[in-house]
């Protein structure tokens, strides 16, 4: 019985064996007699083995360390094929993964992304990622992946807009990426200029092919060229802790972004007490895609983080001008139902010399909630956002998208409340709900304040019909107005939009939808000075302007 026992669990390990390598880890685990240990490799294939005296033995423990794989945690020694080979070896056992309380981790410029598919708890350890010299800005350091995959749907051929229903039956709830190459969207204006991106959308279906309406499709696509399913998993991941330290890259300044960063590609995920610091920023440098990257997922929370805004670069943009090149430490990039939740930066949030922490596109349903950060930012279309409890530093709240954007119980420093991005045409198709707020235009800085920032020619063409919220409520808004310029005039509701539209005679090829109706409820300023419509009181002359 003895050896009948033996030849069991050797063969189970040999079925492992054939198994080791996934194809995003790329990481071989063998399992022999020997002591466990990593083998060094500057090729993409990381070998590891796995003495079978320590596999009864972690599994018992019921998680795994990286010094259980050789990590020495000295903040010298390059770690990462250890903590990548810990991961592997927890992934295949779906073993927790814990960092040693109180180790330092090295992380060079090699290329090996760490894959997590199981809990982790990087606890009060510290990792220092050095970009100084990378192999591959575009890999990153660890990725949160799911073990489901995802598929391409055969039958679906086009959408409706707001359709509650798509032809499908799938084995659990997924969430559905469709694209139309053939329509360009989101064509950009000015320096960073460009010819749009294919149209684009993101929703989730049960199993039967029911659209979730809290995320509704948002375009008609009359062709699909492109449509996926990816199962969400059911299991929440957490992850816990860790003091990460970037030494940012000296690279040129260009638009060659890095993405060495905790990159999430799996739908129900925790961040839980993470903090990410950045040294060693000089003259120049290239920008940063988020160092938490959420895409193609949802349900994903990010909660009592502290991140860092990053040095501003300037660089030579699509026109030829010199442009100030976005770079982030908080990405969401086709993602729903992501949520931030205390978290707040190390630096000034009203300090211009840093980019605004956070970007996104292609998502919906974005929170912040008791945040305290530089930016809130809907990048190429956002439908439905919430921002409540919260403050926003020099770059404020910037949107286009649609649904509705609520905004409550915030102070905002920005130029704006809110401003409807120029470089997409200001479109917010939906309306704007602003209640019990505090507005200091430009962190205090004397300019004549306007509450909805934009601006549209009316000669370019988007890739859509541009509309602004049809409806505005602002209700218990102070306005602190009090650093104001000579020959203020009090602030305006809106900007001036097009300064060249100041009568009829004024004709737009590409016509901006305005607001049709403004709610005012209790809007206080400091100054004492009365609420405007806008400079250019012609373009907004439709607008129904309501004080209660």
């Amino acid at each position: 019985m003895k050896y009948l026992l033996l030849l069991v669990f050797l063969l189970s390990y040999a079925a492992i064996q054939a198994q080791t390598e996934a194809p995003l880890e790329n990481v071989v685990i063998t399992y022999t007699k020997k002591k466990t240990q990593v083998h060094p490799s500057e090729t993409p294939q990381l070998q590891v083995n796995v003495s079978t005296k320590d596999v009864p033995k972690f599994k018992a423990r019921g998680f795994v360390r990286y010094s259980d794989f050789g990590a020495r945690g000295d903040g010298k020694t390059d770690d990462i094929d250890a903590i990548a080979a810990t991961h592997a070896f927890a992934n295949q056992h779906n073993l927790l993964v814990k960092a040693d309380q109180g180790a330092t981790y090295y992380i060079g410029g090699k290329e090996r992304t760490t894959i997590i598919q199981t809990n982790t708890d990087f606890g009060t350890a510290a990792f220092i990622i050095d970009d100084t010299t990378v192999k591959n800005h575009q890999a990153a350091v660890f990725m949160v992946s799911s073990r489901l995959q995802a598929s391409k749907l055969e039958g679906v051929t086009s959408l409706k807009r707001n359709q509650e229903k798509i032809n499908v039956s799938l084995p659990t709830n997924s969430l559905i990426t469709v694209s139309n190459s053939n329509v360009r969207r989101y064509i950009r204006f000015g320096l960073n200029q460009n010819n749009g991106s294919p149209q684009t959308d993101i929703f989730v279906v049960d199993k039967n092919g029911k659209v979730d309406m809290a995320a509704p499709i948002i375009w008609d696509f009359d062709q699909i060229t492109e449509i996926t399913a990816l199962p969400i998993d059911e299991k929440k991941l957490t992850i816990s802790g860790g003091r990460f330290s970037t030494i940012a890259n000296q690279a040129e300044s260009k638009y060659t972004y890095y993405h060495r960063n905790l990159t999430i590609k799996r739908s129900n995920v925790v961040v839980d007490g993470l903090e990410h610091r950045v040294t060693g920023e000089g003259e120049h440098g290239a920008p940063y895609n988020g160092f938490i990257n959420v895409n193609n997922c949802a349900y994903v929370t990010v909660q009592n983080c502290i991140l860092t805004g990053h040095k501003t670069y300037n660089t030579i943009g699509a026109a030829g001008k010199p442009v100030s090149m976005g770079t982030y430490d908080l990405i969401v990039n086709r993602a729903l139902n992501v949520s931030f939740v205390n978290c707040s930066q190390t630096n000034d949030i009203k300090d211009s010399k840093y980019w605004g922490i956070f970007g996104s596109n292609y998502s919906k349903n974005l929170l912040y909630d008791q945040c305290t950060l530089s930016r809130f930012d809907a990048h190429m279309g956002v439908a439905n956002a919430t921002i409540r409890n919260s403050t926003l530093g020099h770059m404020g709240i910037n949107a286009i998208g649609s649904g509705v954007l609520t905004v409550e119980n915030c102070t905002i420093y920005g130029r704006n409340l809110v401003n409807l991005r120029s470089d997409y045409g200001s479109t917010w198709q939906g309306e704007f709900v602003i209640r019990n707020c505090v507005f200091v235009p430009a962190s205090g800085s004397p300019v004549s304040a306007s509450l909805i920032g934009g601006a549209n020619s009316g000669q370019h063409d988007f890739g859509y019909t541009c509309y602004m919220p049809e409806r505005i409520s602002i209700e218990n808004l102070k306005i602190d107005d009090s650093n104001h310029p000579a020959n203020y005039q009090g602030p305006a509701i809106f900007a001036n939009f097009n300064p060249e539209k100041t009568d009829d005679s004024y004709r737009e090829q590409f016509p901006l939808v305005k607001t049709r109706e403004v709610m005012l409820i209790n809007v206080t300023t400091t100054s004492g000075k009365p609420l405007r419509v806008s400079d250019n009181a012609f373009l907004f002359k439709d607008v129904k302007v309501l004080n209660n």
